[in-house]
């Protein structure tokens, strides 16, 4: 009896990954730029810097026009009562901190995310940087 033909091995021919090449990038990263402490370094540092101060003097402003205006709330006849005041500062001034405050927390994010992406080198790949 005739023993059955198997089929021919199959062999598999592998090279590197195209993705792995990687080129020099045409310009320099801002990440050596701000590591190396260049002027365009800086320039990257104090943009962040000034963004961040903007959005916390605004969350200031705005959490600062309101409790100014609180004590001449206050002075309307209406608010005269012991109890509505109480209902003023206790429970309705908190809601409004919280709202300013997440809503800074959302703005520096966004700038951290904005800078990040910006100094990033996309031709790298996404992962923990050694230290070099």
């Amino acid at each position: 009896m005739a023993e059955p033909q198997q089929p021919p091995r199959r062999e598999i021919v592998t090279g590197v990954p195209r993705g792995t090449r990687r080129r020099p990038p045409a310009h320099t990263p801002a990440c050596s730029e701000i590591s190396e402490q260049t002027t365009l370094g800086a320039t990257y540092v104090r943009s962040l810097m000034r963004s961040q101060l903007r959005a916390g003097l605004c969350a200031l402003a705005a959490l600062a026009v309101p409790v100014a205006l609180l004590p001449l709330l206050f002075l309307l006849p209406c608010f005269a009562s012991g109890p509505l005041v109480w209902i003023v500062l206790g429970v309705l001034v908190y809601p409004v901190l919280w709202c300013v405050a997440r809503r800074y927390v959302i703005r520096a994010e966004r700038n951290e995310a904005d800078f990040t992406g910006l100094v990033t080198d996309h031709t790298e790949p996404p992962g923990p940087r050694r230290a070099g």
